[in-house]
């Protein structure tokens, strides 16, 4: 982790059903580059909604959001040149059903970054064999087990040559066993640098892996620092009564 702020959220708030529900009550947050920073709290905290602003995926009621100095919020600013630097990976992966695992994986460098062919296969294989998954390369989305789906997810994202990589509870919809095979290449990911924002329930890998763990509740930061003071010396009763619960 270095010093440069990454990105920079400043009173951020989101409203739904006309300002009658509250997700996001002025959130302030700072992630700097090469952090692993993880989101933990109970359902309906706010968690997903707070990722998804990073994006605009969900485009706040107010607030501003800085990506590499830029206020992405501004109407003016061409949204779509910011995601591509910015990696997302959802419950559900995503994938495209009719292309094959390479296919899925070259279509946005093709297009986006204006990568031939051979460069973005080469670049594919090469993250395909990381997660020991070279020989799926041809196969489609249907022949894949959910944890080889999710961790195909990872590497497409990856293809675009991320500054930061943001997962939205990326183990929630697996079977259990397939939970570790994902969690072993976000462990790989941290420990090479990347900037990572991480939605989760897995306590252990929030205590593991996270640089500095942020607990939400009803739609505000409750209490955040590292994993040792969250998960050891909590300070607010909220946190302490979602703690008892999980761990």
């Amino acid at each position: 982790m270095n010093d440069k702020i990454l990105i920079h959220v400043e009173g951020l708030q989101k409203e739904f059903a006309g300002g009658e529900v509250k997700a996001l009550q002025n959130i302030d947050a700072d992630i700097h580059s090469g952090e692993v920073v993880v989101v933990i709290g109970p359902s309906g905290s706010g968690k997903s909604t707070f990722l998804r602003c990073l994006n605009l995926l969900e485009v706040p009621t107010a607030g501003s959001i800085y990506f590499n100095d830029v206020d992405i919020t501004d109407k003016s600013v061409d949204i779509n040149l910011h995601r591509r630097k910015m990696g997302m990976v959802f419950q559900h992966f995503n994938l495209f059903p009719h292309m094959t695992i390479l296919g899925n994986m070259t279509l946005a460098p093709i297009k986006l970054l204006g990568k031939s062919k051979t460069e973005a296969e080469a670049k594919a294989m090469e993250l395909l064999k990381r997660v020991g998954l070279a020989d799926r390369a041809n196969a489609y989305p249907s022949q894949l087990s959910g944890g080889q789906k999710q961790r195909i997810a990872i590497v497409r994202a990856l293809c675009m040559e991320p500054e930061v990589m943001l997962f939205d509870e990326p183990t929630s919809a697996l079977d259990p066993e397939m939970v570790g095979e994902v969690l072993e290449v976000m462990k790989e990911l941290a420990h090479e640098g990347m900037t990572m924002v991480v939605v989760t329930h897995e306590m252990g890998f929030a205590r593991e892996v996270g640089d500095r763990v942020i607990f939400m509740a009803d739609g505000m930061i409750v209490e955040e620092g590292t994993p040792e003071e969250i998960f050891s010396t909590p300070k607010q009763q909220r946190t302490k009564e979602f703690l008892a619960k999980v761990l």
